[in-house]
């Protein structure tokens, strides 16, 4: 089995487009959840609140024609891609096109302007705003897609629609299409668009926090007092690369990837399952060669959603028992769907790198009924260690776990 690293991060959130921007927002502990006014035009919707990504437009270098395919979630795709390929050195390299480089990633839905467009259509029998370009904007691969045709890549395009679990699915395949010497180079990853009608989703569910005139107190993951999650938006691509392909080129090395596991509940499409979380982070470990004892953080799916933070916890605390560091950073940027996988994962390598793990904000009484856990808060946390956990929970039963090892 072939050894695989991080030679390449970006990620675009509603924190910040690099990671100095994102980090001073994590250390400042500021919360991007904002109230949305124009979502009162949809009466039936109860929660106001979104994280979008402000002031986001596609690079003034990209031409029309590349434009025509791209929804926003894939333009948040391919700019974090790009991102990602400028920070490994691979930008405009000759091995984009060997067949050697691909791409996994996904996101919950396709752009929802375009499904609407449709929707118009059957509801009305008219479909003034279709063209060409309309399905490949809707479709679930669109991101993988447009990631792969932009760049030029002949590998493989592996997508990952799996909701919450699309990007940390996105990174893992990437992974193991390395690990096991199909592919020498991978983009994976995640996006997703923000749109009322994934905040309605949720609030069909009763799962959405209403906290409307006080955005600034919500999501609360683990908090006994949370009502809820909140929607954000946001685009992470990591550019994974063989070992020594990595070496011979001298590019920069964030971190190993060492370990990777899915699974799934196999019981309810909603609810989560306590028993196969837990497995999920047993398997990432035994892929991992590692102990739970060696594992010094683990980042938290952290949804501030009742059953997800109690099962998710639970399993957690199972495992790894009372003193193990967590925190979640979906209580800054709210929860981004197909993208946090993605970015939960680079924030946890980067965390791992500088030696500070960012708090869980609006944590301040811990539900009773979580598992017992070190739960990061206040100003955050100095930890020098080795390995870090990144785990990710999805409708329909799609559990992940992702474990990278520091790098010398």
């Amino acid at each position: 089995m072939r050894r695989v690293v991080v030679t390449g991060m970006s990620g675009l959130c509603a924190l910040g487009s690099d990671w100095p921007t994102i980090e001073a927002g994590l250390r400042a502990g500021r919360n991007a959840v904002r109230t949305m006014p124009a979502w009162d035009a949809y009466k039936d919707l109860n929660t106001r609140l979104a994280a979008p990504i402000e002031g986001f437009a596609p690079p003034e270098h990209w031409s029309r024609k590349q434009l025509r395919s791209m929804g926003r979630v894939s333009q948040l795709a391919v700019r974090a891609a790009e991102l990602a390929l400028t920070d490994a050195g691979l930008l405009g390299d000759p091995v984009l096109r060997s067949g050697r480089v691909g791409v996994a990633c996904g996101s919950s839905i396709g752009s929802t302007p375009d499904i609407s467009d449709f929707a118009q259509m059957l509801l009305t029998g008219d479909a003034p705003g279709l063209n060409a370009n309309s399905y490949v904007r809707m479709m679930p691969h669109t991101t993988g897609a447009n990631v792969g045709i932009f760049f030029g890549l002949r590998g493989r395009i592996i997508p990952t629609s799996t909701a919450c679990t699309s990007g940390s699915q996105g990174v893992g395949f990437a992974y193991e299409a390395i690990k096991h010497g199909y592919q020498d180079v991978m983009l994976g990853g995640g996006a997703e668009e923000l749109c009322p009608s994934e905040a309605m989703a949720f609030d069909m569910l009763y799962a959405t926090s209403r906290r409307n005139d006080d955005p600034g107190s919500t999501p609360r993951p683990y908090d006994r007092d949370r009502d809820g999650l909140v929607i954000g938006e946001g685009g992470c691509m990591l550019v994974l690369e063989e070992l020594g392909h990595a070496q011979a080129r001298g590019a920069p090395i964030y971190a190993e990837v060492v370990g990777f596991a899915t699974n799934s509940d196999g019981t309810h499409v909603t609810r989560p399952e306590e028993d196969t979380m837990r497995i999920v982070m047993e398997l990432a470990l035994q892929s991992a060669g590692l102990e739970p004892a060696e594992i010094g953080y683990v980042n938290g799916h952290g949804t501030a959603t009742e059953q997800g933070d109690i099962a998710e916890t639970r399993a957690t605390s199972a495992l790894f028992g009372p003193r193990m560091p967590l925190s979640s950073q979906k209580s800054y940027l709210g929860h981004t769907l197909g993208a946090c996988g993605a970015l939960e994962s680079m924030f946890s390598i980067e965390m791992m790198r500088t030696g500070w793990f960012a708090p869980t904000i609006n944590l301040e009484n811990v539900d009773p009924r979580c598992g017992e856990l070190d739960y990061i808060t206040g100003d955050g946390r100095r930890l020098e260690i080795e390995h870090v956990m990144n785990n990710n929970f999805a409708f329909g039963g799609v559990n992940t776990s992702l474990v990278f090892r520091r790098w010398p």
